[in-house]
């Protein structure tokens, strides 16, 4: 077998493969359990409108789960800790939601941000598999500093309280929360991430992101304030 520049390469042989799917299969059905428990946590947040616990408290959580969960990540412990992790996020984003249901069409807001964020994923997802797909792997140190860097500029927009900042942030966000879905899918199907539970978290936070980001441009275009 050659790849694009006619290197030879050794060809996968079976056991490869579906170690590989069954990594991929692994992760997609822990995905889809962490987030129907975060939503789950969520909606208990909104029902029972708890306060957001402030910024330094959810960068301690989430930054101390996500190591925990990462140190664990070879034993069962770490399915509980992926648990912990993903049912904080979702009180956390659980406030968020409930300050948009406010807004006169904040219930359109937030059902077009999770529409629009399913569409992204599946859709990426799905690209990412195909063969004309684009080779992901070479943009994994541009993504990790990209990432950073959006990071910094969103802390920087929630202390100086800079609105617009913050808006164009969410636009980036989502701009690489999709590369980061297609780069973590083809990690897997390439043998690259053996672990699920670690696949798992890279694509739920993937997903937070794109949801929050999506929800913070779409009540900024639709502020009708």
């Amino acid at each position: 077998m050659k790849n694009e520049v006619g290197v030879a390469t050794a060809p996968m042989n079976d056991a490869a493969i579906a170690s590989q799917h069954a990594v991929l299969r692994n992760t997609y059905r822990l995905l889809s359990m962490t987030l129907a428990f975060s939503a789950l946590v969520a909606a208990g947040t909104v029902a029972l409108n708890l306060p957001y616990p402030g910024i330094i408290v959810v960068l301690v959580g989430y930054f101390g789960l996500l190591f925990l969960t990462s140190y664990l990540r070879n034993s069962a412990w770490g399915l509980v800790s992926v648990f912990a992790l993903t049912g904080f996020m979702g009180y956390t984003i659980g406030p968020i939601i409930n300050a948009y249901l406010g807004l006169s069409n904040g219930p359109s807001l937030v059902t077009a941000a999770m529409a629009t964020t399913g569409v992204v994923f599946l859709g990426l997802s799905a690209y990412a598999r195909s063969s004309k797909a684009p080779d992901m792997m070479r943009f994994g140190t541009f993504l990790f500093v990209g990432i950073l860097v959006a990071f910094c500029m969103g802390l920087a927009a929630v202390f100086f309280q800079m609105p617009l900042l913050s808006v164009a942030v969410s636009g980036l966000f989502v701009l690489l929360m999709s590369g980061l879905i297609m780069w973590q899918t083809q990690d897997i199907i390439r043998g690259g991430e053996t672990n699920y539970i670690m696949a798992t978290v890279t694509l739920f936070v993937a997903i937070y992101n794109l949801f929050t980001s999506l929800l913070h441009i779409f009540g900024f275009l639709g502020d009708d304030g």
